[in-house]
């Protein structure tokens, strides 16, 4: 299957030593190539590790809102994106995606307001009805999955930033479906995931972001793994563990 997204990379590798932000971040200042799968790709890591400013500043450079939507999204509530997308290189493939959307779990409502916007402006069918209907008459869970479902169309570059935010783990098992669908409809997808079950998804590689900087993982060598399976196996001892004095 062919690639989109090939690989990112910092255009000028001088600006890694600068302790600014984003390159304060221990795992963007050491930052080599980062390869994406043809299916998905996941980022991993601690709150504040640099996965969501990745794939923030991947999604920019490829031309897509800052708060999410698709690439025709030009609208803006708050700029609180960093200036990395500037400094990243995209290699991309031959194929251009037909469709693609960025979805950030924490600026979706945003984008929904911008699509029923658009919808009242619009002269011919309201794009609202392309999303499912009017997303919000319906709870963040529900719009996104509505997103998923009526939204993609496949042959696209899908980036989503934290959607376990919106999904009860049942719902994560039906993304995970929704996800081989896509891919199977030549869709490459790239994720920020604090989820177990998503990262479960077979046909993937996985970027653990850390202060030692980005390296793939195996599924079952991921915190989120162990702990998640620790804690599920041994919960009992865990919170005994946890609530001692």
């Amino acid at each position: 299957m062919e690639r989109f997204l090939q690989k990112a990379e910092i255009r000028d590798k001088s600006l890694l030593q600068r302790g600014v932000y984003p390159f304060s971040i221990p795992a963007i200042r050491k930052m080599g190539e980062v390869e994406f799968h043809p299916q998905a790709t996941f980022f991993i890591g601690e709150n504040g590790s640099g996965k969501s400013t990745l794939l923030e500043g991947i999604a920019v450079q490829f031309g897509f809102n800052p708060e999410g939507g698709t690439r025709n999204f030009n609208f803006s509530t708050y700029a609180s994106h960093s200036e990395l997308w500037r400094h990243l290189r995209l290699t991309k493939g031959i194929s251009r995606p037909k469709d693609g959307f960025f979805f950030r779990a924490e600026s979706f409502y945003n984008v929904a307001t911008e699509i029923e916007h658009l919808s009242e402006e619009g002269l011919g069918r309201p794009i609202r009805e392309s999303y499912g209907g009017n997303l919000h008459y319906r709870s963040h869970g529900e719009s996104f999955f509505a997103l998923l479902q009526n939204r993609l169309g496949g042959h696209g570059l899908y980036l989503f930033d934290e959607p376990e935010a919106a999904l009860s783990p049942l719902r994560q098992l039906a993304m995970l479906r929704r996800m081989r669908e896509l891919a199977e409809n030549g869709s490459q997808l790239i994720i920020a995931t604090h989820s177990p079950i998503l990262l479960a998804y077979p046909d993937c590689w996985i970027y653990e972001f850390s202060d030692d900087g980005i390296r793939r993982v195996d599924y079952e060598d991921t915190d989120l793994y162990r702990i998640t399976k620790d804690f599920l196996n041994h919960y009992p001892q865990v919170l005994e563990d946890l609530f001692r004095e």
